[in-house]
């Protein structure tokens, strides 16, 4: 189940990524969800997200004051 969540995340933030307010947000929303393991992944898999969208860059603090 844990799986599913953090792969569901992974889909929201994608689908989200037009508008960097609601990326922000829903990024805020999935910290408070996922294990602690799965924010590691999720850091990993921002970074490689962000690479071509510098526009949510400003959201990366959000990730990395967890």
């Amino acid at each position: 189940m844990a799986r599913a969540i953090f792969e569901y995340t992974k889909t929201v933030l994608k689908n989200v990524s037009f508008d960097t307010d609601l990326f922000c947000k829903e990024l805020e929303k999935s910290i408070k969800r996922l294990l602690p393991f799965e924010i590691e992944e999720l850091r990993i898999w921002l970074l490689q997200f962000t690479v071509n969208k510098p526009e949510l860059y400003v959201c990366m603090s959000v990730i990395n004051n967890k």
